[in-house]
């Protein structure tokens, strides 16, 4: 028997996204969140990206612990429970209620005891640990901070969590029970980095509610307003100022109406009954009677927001007059097509408001200040920064040494390190395979696995690659589209037919100008390979290739 316990973050070091770390004892095992992270431009064809939890598989899992409901920390979850036996998931109520929609929509329903916990509740008993949550504010409800204990210490582990001193629903970071935990001692504190660059403190989520009743009086068209789909408070501040303006609310993507109604049924939003419309209702209503709540913050190609700003959604269009809000800050990596979104947003004439020039967003993590007050409530021994790229596990770590924590009792770890903890200290001991592990369709795997599907595909009906090249913006011809056919023995006519389905898509999509590559894209793959199954009942693989000259 050992008293040392092992601590293994998976993912979440040196990345913003995909959270997850491993507490072991005894061959005893917790996991503290399960998230994912989304694919940049360089992983083509990658839907996903997931921790590597190769160092879990064949194992018993006592608990899932998870401190929020935010995907970058539970969207893992669902693939981790195909792979490791799990006893049970333990979340608070809001958490629990949006994971166990995602768990029933991958038929998992079952497959673990779902536990809900609250802050302040009795520890639970996880084998050896004893784990404990505490009430913490962030950018969505029932956040918590979790205090381990176990024969090798105390530790804490802080989730994602900003000091609000007047949040939407009153339920500020316990500073309180973080003080008396303190008083206890805490061996080691993990604690979220996310905005430790950033001097002074994270503005209140109510800073946005204010911005958005001086906006929504001003305005006399339809007002769009982009967010998270789990900002459930920034939706309800928005919803209350429609509704004192005399606007109908409309919520748009499936993700948004979702978390909206498993929010609505556990009490954390109300809105009245006949302040909401559907998109049908609310295209017959004026537009400045008009609120839509959608996604798309982050410029994601088939989002509510994208498929707005392109006139491709069926239901809501933007026109001269219109306010589009983005209320969310881009995810490293998004900025270019966030950057995208607005100017076509803009182009159609809808005036455009962002954080960089209103104040329509604040963070939901802590910056310097708040971390500096987390360390003095908390005086923990050892100290090692979770939750960001190096940067910003570097300038946590500093935060730590400014607070008179030792040099060698902070601990700069990365995915796969193992940290021990034990009466003597913390310490970095050893290093495990920790990868990443991509998604693609409903297909887990590697790299190669996503290579041998494609093969599998070619082997057995070909390619057919669909070459469009595209005006230029001064209103150059659009070339007719070229069709190259790769294993795919098919007559002259279907190849032809199939040319001319192109040629008519793009120019049909050209009229409506809409001219985002992706968008173009997915209407050419549709079109092309319903034709082909409709005539073979063979599907070839459709690759639409979009050249701009």
């Amino acid at each position: 028997m050992s008293d040392a316990l092992r601590i293994i973050p998976l993912g979440g070091l040196g990345e913003v996204g995909k959270n997850m770390t491993v507490y072991e004892l005894d061959d005893e095992i917790i996991v503290v969140d399960a998230g994912l992270a989304f694919p940049r431009d360089e992983h083509l064809g990658v839907d996903l990206l997931l921790p590597d939890i190769g160092y879990l598989v064949g194992r018993r899992v006592r608990a899932v612990v998870l401190t929020h409901g935010h995907e970058d920390h539970v969207g893992g979850l669902p693939y981790l429970l195909r792979e490791v036996d799990v006893d049970s998931v333990v979340a608070t109520p809001l958490t629990l209620a949006l994971v166990k929609s995602k768990l029933d929509e991958h038929g998992l329903g079952q497959k673990s005891e779902l536990v809900a916990a609250e802050p302040g509740d009795d520890p639970l008993e996880l084998g050896p640990f004893r784990v404990e949550l505490v009430r913490v504010a962030h950018s969505i409800p029932d956040s918590a901070a979790l205090v381990i204990e176990s024969s090798a210490g105390r530790v804490v582990h802080t989730g994602d969590w900003k000091l609000d001193h007047t949040p939407v629903d009153g339920l500020k970071t316990d500073v309180g029970k973080l003080a008396e935990i303190g008083n206890r001692g805490v061996d080691l504190l993990l604690g979220d980095s996310t905005n430790a660059e950033r001097p002074g403190n994270t503005g209140s989520e109510r800073l946005v509610g204010e911005a958005f009743r001086s906006i929504f009086p001003l305005r006399h068209g339809k007002i769009l307003v982009a967010s998270f789909a789990s900002n459930i408070h920034r939706m309800q501040q928005a919803a209350d100022v429609a509704v004192e303006c005399g606007r109908k609310v409309v919520v748009v993507g499936r993700s948004m109406r979702k978390n909206l109604n498993i929010a609505r049924n556990l009490g954390y939003v109300s809105f009245p009954e006949d302040a909401i419309v559907n998109p049908d209702e609310a295209a017959t209503l004026p537009p400045d009677e008009v609120l839509v709540l959608c996604t798309g913050s982050q410029g994601e190609p088939m989002s509510a927001l994208t498929r707005i700003a392109y006139g491709d959604h069926k239901a809501v269009t933007v026109e001269p007059g219109d306010t589009v809000i983005i209320s969310a800050k881009p995810v490293p990596g998004n900025e270019l097509r966030v950057h995208d979104s607005i100017n076509q947003l803009a182009r159609a004439g809808a005036e455009v408001l962002h954080e960089e020039i209103a104040a329509v967003h604040v963070s939901g993590h802590a910056c310097q200040e708040e971390l500096r007050t987390m360390l003095s409530l908390l005086r923990p021994r050892h100290v090692m920064p979770i939750h960001g790229e190096y940067r910003m596990l570097a300038a946590h770590a500093k935060l730590a040494r400014d607070a008179g924590v030792p040099e060698e009792r902070i601990l700069i770890a990365e995915n796969g390190s193992v940290v021990e903890l034990a009466r003597g200290g913390a310490r970095l001991v050893d290093k495990i395979d920790a990868g990443v592990t991509f998604v693609d369709g409903l297909r887990v795997g590697d790299v190669k696995d996503v290579a041998l599907r494609d093969r599998r595909r070619l082997a057995d009906d070909g390619v057919l690659i669909v070459v469009t090249t595209l005006a230029s913006s001064d209103g150059g011809e659009i070339a007719p589209p070229e069709l190259i056919a790769r294993g795919f023995a098919e007559s002259e006519d279907l190849i032809n037919e199939l040319r001319d389905e192109a040629d008519r898509v793009v120019r049909e999509l050209s009229t409506e100008h809409i001219v985002e590559i992706k968008l173009l894209q997915e209407h050419i793959h549709d079109a092309v390979g319903q034709i082909v199954y409709d005539r073979t009942r063979r599907r070839p693989m459709v690759l639409p290739v979009v050249i701009e000259v």
